[in-house]
């Protein structure tokens, strides 16, 4: 049998490791400047920790906001705690990096997205190739932030 590399998985590793630097520059920190983050997670993951309520009315996936009020950031090497205010309700949130299935900072239009294979697919088939590749914003409507318009810019002028 032949030996493969598996560049999926190498990549997710590589972009979870590149999401726990960030968040641990945050708990040293704080967040710099502008930046604010969109993290939507899987709240059916085993070791995800929130409220029973917040499970029952995000029973897949939830998109968290850490921007003007977030407490005790902390990050191990498996995930990060975090209290954020819902309805003026503080409540402790355990996301683990193996959960998240996006993270976006719209301030520097930076994202990156998680695919996820359901079980029932045929595991022969070929992981999809954007799979962990940088995206847009996905968030809910009444959380986007405003959005620039595209640019197109030429290459041209650096050509010999």
């Amino acid at each position: 049998m032949a030996r493969k590399i598996d560049y999926g998985n190498l990549m997710h590793r590589a972009m979870r490791g590149l999401i726990t630097e960030v968040l641990r520059d945050v708990e040293k920190g704080g967040l710099p400047g502008d930046h604010h983050f969109f993290i939507t997670f899987d709240t059916r993951h085993e070791d995800a920790r929130l409220a029973d309520w917040l499970k029952d009315r995000y029973p897949q996936d939830m998109t968290i906001v850490m921007q003007h009020w977030y407490d005790a950031l902390k990050v191990d090497p498996a995930g990060f705690a975090i209290t954020l205010n819902f309805g003026d309700q503080p409540e402790p949130l355990y996301i683990p990096f193996d959960a998240i299935r996006t993270f976006v900072d719209p301030s520097v239009e930076f994202g990156l997205r998680f695919e996820t294979h359901d079980s029932d697919d045929d595991e022969d088939d070929e992981e999809d190739d954007d799979e962990g590749a940088p995206m847009d914003a996905d968030v809910e409507p009444d959380e986007a932030p405003a959005r620039k318009d595209a640019e197109v810019v030429s290459l041209d002028k650096w050509r010999k």
